[in-house]
Formats: C-alpha cells, structure tokens, sequence
C-alpha cells in the first residue's frame, strides 16, 4: 500500500523517533489549545444551549423577543452550568484531538483519506456520548422539565436528578435516549470534521502579503461552514432525544407521536437556535485551537 503522511496543523511538532515508518516524520499535536479552546467555547455558549435546548424540548420562556429569551437563558439561575460547559470541554477536546492525531496515524498506516478522516470522530463521539449521556439528560431536564424542580435547589442539581431517576424508574433511564444520541453526535461531528479537512484543502493559502490576516479569515470560514454543516443535519435528532427525556418515551413511539401532533414541523423545530447553539461553539472551538495553537508555536520560536 502507498503511505501517506497529514498535514501537520500550526502548534504541532515533528519529531523523528522510533514510531517513524519508513524514514517519515511523526506529527505529534499539542492537546492544551485543544482543551483551551473548546473550555473558552463551552463557557461562551452556554446560554445559547440552554436557550436551544427550551426550545427544542418544549420547555417554555416567558419573554416574548428573541433578546428577552436570550436574557432569560442566559440569566441566573444556572442550572446545571458547570455539568454542561466541564463535560462539554473534555468531550469535545478528546472528539477534535482525537480525531486530528488518529487521522495522522491511520494515513501513516495506509488508510485511505476518507476512511482514516471518518473513522477516528465515529469511535470517539459515540464513546463520549455514551460516557455523557446521564448527565446529558440530567442537565437537559433541569432547564425546565416540571418533575425536577425540587433539584433547583439542591447543591448538587444534577446528582439530585440523577438519583431521582434512579429511585423512581432505574438505572436504565439514565441512558435513556442513548442510542438517539450517538446517532446525533456522531454524524454531528463526523461532518463537522469532514467540512473542516475539506475547507482545509479547498481554502487557499495565506500569501506572504497578510499572512496574519488572511489566516484569521481562513481559519473562520472553515470554522463556521464546518460548525453549521454538523448543526443542520443533525437538529432532528436533537429534538427526538429531548422530547424522549420529557416523555419517557421509547425512540419508535415518539417519533410516531411527533408526526402525528406536528406532521414535518418537528424536523425544524428550535433550529435557529440549534444553529447558534451547536454550530457556534464547535465552530469557536476549531477557531480558537488554530489560534491557540499559532500563539504556542510563536512562543517556542
């Protein structure tokens, strides 16, 4: 089989020792812009998830302007906020690290471009959806779900849910929805992934004219094309899984409720906020690695 090697993003570093095959240099990354990155946007944008996440379970807001909404998820209090941004940020930066560093080595070993780009985000979204996935709901049913509003109040909110569910319907009903979600993230970031590398290819490089600039530019078209492209596909999902943590509903009797009640309006229902909520924050996090790892390779000289 020809050998292939990935090109190496700014911040990463070559380095030529015994995992070198055939005489080619290994790229090795640098996880902290990453990790940093994807800190910065889950932080940023937990209120446009919160405010999807009502829109797409059926909670309700009271204002009645899109601003007044977005005040009224943004606001305190904030429930369930350290859950979501702190699993948001190892999710997402074990899902791009992962992902860029398991690529390299499947095109080290042979692997095609499309298989080696496609396979790595598959296994790690579905690993960090399943890991998540109790404190996914927890954290979902706490921005207005009626039958968790004692845990409002308790210190821990989303172990409150948690243990409600467990006394009430079962461990099971943790990962309620489970199958719903790995269907969710993993083409959600599978496409994202594909529609950053594409863009990668496809963008021009930076002339030695506005180097710095002509970068920032690029590195923010691939960002939102790649963030929106894994919004849009997958806002469906989102709503099936959201309204199954409602209603305790099984995958198959939801989706029949949910046509019956709304026909096709349901398939579109809170994507606008999806869109700002989903795209925006994946987005931040491959803009803000490409910048985080440019100021780490600057600082080494």
């Amino acid at each position: 089989k020809q050998r292939h090697d990935a090109v190496a993003p700014r911040g990463s570093r070559r380095s030529e020792g015994p995992g070198a095959i055939q005489g080619m240099a290994v790229v090795t990354a640098d996880p902290l812009p990453y990790f940093a990155a994807s800190a910065v946007s889950a932080f940023v944008s937990f209120p446009f998830w919160r405010l999807a996440t009502i829109g797409q379970s059926g909670y309700k807001l009271h204002a009645s302007s899109a601003w007044g909404r977005l005040w009224e998820a943004a606001k305190p209090p904030w429930r369930g906020a350290f859950v979501v941004v702190t699993g948001t940020t190892w999710a997402r930066a074990t899902i791009f690290f992962g992902s860029d560093e398991g690529t390299r080595w499947l095109r080290r070993q042979g692997w095609g471009a499309a298989s080696a780009t496609a396979l790595p985000p598959v296994l790690l979204s579905a690993y960090v959806q399943i890991a998540n996935q109790p404190f996914v709901r927890s954290s979902i049913m706490l921005q207005g779900d009626p039958q968790v509003r004692f845990a409002s109040t308790a210190r821990l909110p989303n172990i409150a849910v948690l243990q409600h569910l467990w006394r009430t319907r079962g461990a099971g009903s943790w990962f309620l929805g489970a199958g719903v979600g790995v269907t969710r993230t993993v083409p959600k970031y599978v496409a994202a992934i594909a529609a950053k590398d594409l863009m990668e290819s496809w963008l021009p490089r930076p002339s030695s004219a506005n180097v710095q600039g002509a970068a920032t530019l690029r590195s923010a078209t691939k960002s939102v094309v790649a963030g929106t492209v894994g919004a849009v596909l997958t806002n469906p999902l989102d709503v099936l899984q959201n309204e199954m943590f409602k209603t305790e509903e099984r995958v198959g009797a939801c989706l029949k409720r949910l046509c019956n009640e709304e026909g096709a309006r349901w398939l579109f229902r809170g994507c606008r906020q999806n869109i700002v909520a989903s795209a925006l924050p994946i987005a931040a996090t491959i803009f803000l690695t490409d910048t985080f790892a440019g100021w780490r390779a600057a600082s080494r000289g």
